[in-house]
């Protein structure tokens, strides 16, 4: 296959039940380098966009309250970009199936994940599902200067009047 990035997503109740470390360790198991990580409190735009494939799913509402971290009060996610060889295809096969109750037990979402009365899979991580959505995905939720390798091809602007926090 070769070199190819992906994105994965803690999702909020990933970090709520302090899954972070346990899933990071199994996600070494790939021998992928990260390339890219931040921890980001996601917008409904942000969500929106992400999930936007799924807008006309009777679970969409449902989905970005989970995402934006409405559904458990935490609205952190940790995004990763992980690179390597098949990188994708090693990533889903850790992370398991979407349907936690379909994801073999010693996948992330078979040991972490659950479907609530509502039908929504809480499944703990989002896993890029190929290059095409790994591209759009990983160009959403980070900037070029963020990733340590130029994955895609970017350019520099000037960005006039703009305002940002600085420490005080």
């Amino acid at each position: 296959m070769g070199k190819e990035a992906t994105l994965v997503i803690i999702k909020p109740d990933g970090l709520i039940k302090s899954l972070t470390g346990n899933i990071l360790s199994r996600l070494s198991e790939t021998k992928l380098k990260i390339i890219g990580a931040k921890l980001i409190k996601v917008s409904p735009d942000l969500a929106q966009k992400h999930y936007r494939h799924l807008a006309d799913k009777p679970f969409y509402e449902e989905l970005i309250k989970y995402i934006t971290g409405t559904l458990h009060g935490d609205d952190r996610v940790m995004a990763l970009v992980y690179w390597g060889e098949d990188a994708i295809q090693k990533v889903r096969a850790i992370a398991g199936a979407t349907n936690p109750e379909e994801a073999t037990p010693t996948s992330i979402r078979g040991a972490y994940g659950r479907i609530l009365t509502s039908g929504l899979f809480e499944n703990a991580v989002h896993a890029s599902s190929s290059i095409d959505e790994a591209q759009r995905e990983i160009q959403l939720w980070f900037e070029p200067q963020e990733i340590v390798y130029p994955l895609y091809p970017a350019k520099e602007i000037e960005v006039p009047a703009t305002r940002k926090y600085v420490w005080a």
